[in-house]
């Protein structure tokens, strides 16, 4: 069997959700679309479910933090059609203040941990989701550890001042 085109992938998506997702990037070969939270089930059942694209492996969900953006939460997900050996990445951007998506353990039973990961280390809420609390932090944690809202360094270290390496 041929191995997928993005542009054919693109094609097919355009044909069932025209004006509802848009392609970012291909780096690296790797396509990337956007889509919004209220059409990411749809768009995750129909790669996974059509007989042509078959991307029935959900490598990773994952989330990624922009504080300088409107909306500065994306949900990252990534598939793999084993039976065309093709990858792609979906991005779907919330809002900070309540980050919420539908969950997609009703379309794959692994995205549960994935879901819950994410949702430790970033906060985001996975509506729908069966079991959603903290899977490797402490479960009285108050923060969301991946969350660019704090300095990397203690801005009060003397040890890091320039004037002590002559700058």
């Amino acid at each position: 069997m041929a191995k997928l085109s993005n542009e054919s992938i693109i094609a097919r998506l355009n044909s069932r959700f025209e004006g509802r997702f848009n392609p970012l990037e291909e780096s690296y070969g790797l396509l990337t679309l956007e889509t919004g939270k209220e059409d990411i089930l749809d768009v995750l059942e129909f790669l996974k479910t059509n007989g042509e694209l078959q991307f029935g492996y959900l490598t990773d969900i994952t989330a990624v933090h922009y504080p300088h953006l409107p909306k500065e939460f994306a949900v990252v997900y990534h598939l793999h059609s084993l039976v065309n050996g093709v990858r792609i990445r979906i991005k779907v951007f919330l809002e900070g203040s309540y980050p919420a998506i539908p969950t997609a353990t009703v379309l794959w039973n692994g995205a549960n941990w994935m879901e819950r990961e994410t949702y430790d280390f970033f906060g985001i809420q996975f509506v729908g989701h069966p079991d959603l609390r903290r899977i490797l932090n402490v479960d009285d944690m108050e923060v969301f550890p991946m969350r660019k809202e704090y300095p990397l360094e203690d801005p009060n270290r003397m040890d890091k001042k320039d004037y002590f390496f002559g700058r």
